[in-house]
């Protein structure tokens, strides 16, 4: 297996990439032997249940479906869940999904009898190559993406490309857009791969899809470990496009878009800005959308019902997490490969920006 080391501090844990049953025995060690406790939902279970063996107790935790894991009742299921089958604290939590089961599931072990590990085991392709690394969790309230949650760097991330022949192709070109993102933030020729080689990641290329997911995985252990709770900058890159994403996700309700299809017209409307405000050239940001546009991802907000939706998403953005005083904290770009955090530009600006869409 291909082992990718993430520091957190005076910490560190590991992702492992390759088939998931070599890693059978790393999970034993951190457990002091299994089974453990599994969060999943019935189709991940129907799918891939059998493939945990017995390393998993059962029966099993089940949640929603997709986003609508990442609620109160989600949160309060796996709590539940895991005082009925009398869970110790220090027992490792087994989140077996995609983002949305990642993201609840880390936040319930952050809060079961203060703090339990958690070891994720994603099943996308955007939870493997992006959401399971780094610690983040949260739950989506009051109608907005990722309103609640935590910091609770996971104990082992075991991501087994095989898990991604069951994906279906709307699943797939969404976690290629989070792998897209990387190219974007600081490496021109990792986009350039993309651009060669993505179609065929999402068509089903084995070999592109580890590669992909490899690189995606040692970027963001990279962010990761110079930031691990996001507070100089740094780690705040990875959130390229992403607080137009949220506010998109918000305005057409939570769920009805795949996170990644937000995530690829956010990335389009940051060039755009960066365009509108001389730091990037147009080129650049008609580069990304084309190639966008030809894996199938929407690039425009009409393309997702939200033509003319510029008062509300100003709204959203505003309320987006990084949001100072001031206002909102955008990644913007200086050129594909150079992007930057800016807190400075003003509110006019956006405003007329958002408006104009």
């Amino acid at each position: 297996m291909i082992s990718v080391p993430v520091g957190h501090g005076d910490t560190m844990y590991e992702v492992l990439v390759g088939d998931l049953s070599q890693a059978f025995d790393r999970i034993g060690a951190i457990a002091d032997g299994p089974p453990l406790p599994l969060v999943t939902d019935a189709r991940i279970l129907a799918l891939h249940g059998a493939r945990l063996g017995p390393i998993a107790l059962q029966p099993p935790i089940l949640i929603s479906e997709g986003e609508a894991a990442k609620d109160w009742n989600g949160l309060a299921t796996i709590i539940g869940g895991l005082a009925e089958r009398g869970i110790r604290r220090g027992t490792p939590i087994l989140a077996f999904g995609g983002g949305s089961i990642g993201d609840v599931t880390g936040l319930a072990a952050s809060l079961f009898k203060r703090g339990c590990p958690v070891i994720h085991i994603p099943t996308t392709l955007l939870a493997q190559a992006d959401s399971a690394i780094g610690g983040k969790t949260a739950i989506d309230a009051a109608g907005q993406k990722n309103l609640v949650g935590s910091f609770h760097m996971p104990a082992l991330v075991v991501a087994d490309p095989a898990l991604l022949d069951t994906l279906d192709e709307r699943q797939l070109r969404s976690g290629y857009a989070e792998i897209v993102k990387y190219g974007l933030i600081d490496d021109p020729s990792f986009f350039a791969w993309c651009e060669s080689h993505g179609a065929a990641l999402v068509a089903g290329d084995r070999e592109a899809r580890l590669h992909a997911i490899t690189y995606c995985i040692r970027a963001k252990a990279r962010f990761v470990s110079a930031d691990p709770l996001d507070l100089d900058g740094r780690r705040a890159l990875l959130n390229l496009g992403h607080s137009f994403a949220h506010a998109i996700e918000s305005a057409a309700g939570i769920g009805r878009l795949a996170h990644g299809e937000a995530v690829a017209i956010g990335l389009v409307l940051a060039f755009r800005l960066s365009v509108r405000l001389d730091l990037c050239p147009e080129a650049d940001a008609l580069r990304i959308a084309e190639h966008l546009r030809q894996v199938g991802l929407p690039t425009r907000l009409d393309e997702v019902g939200l033509a003319r939706s510029g008062d509300a998403l100003l709204v959203l953005i505003a309320a987006d997490k990084k949001a100072t005083p001031a206002g909102p904290a955008l990644v913007l770009a200086r050129g594909i490969g150079n992007v930057f955090i800016d807190r400075t530009i003003p509110r006019a600006a956006i405003e007329a920006f958002i408006r104009s869409l």
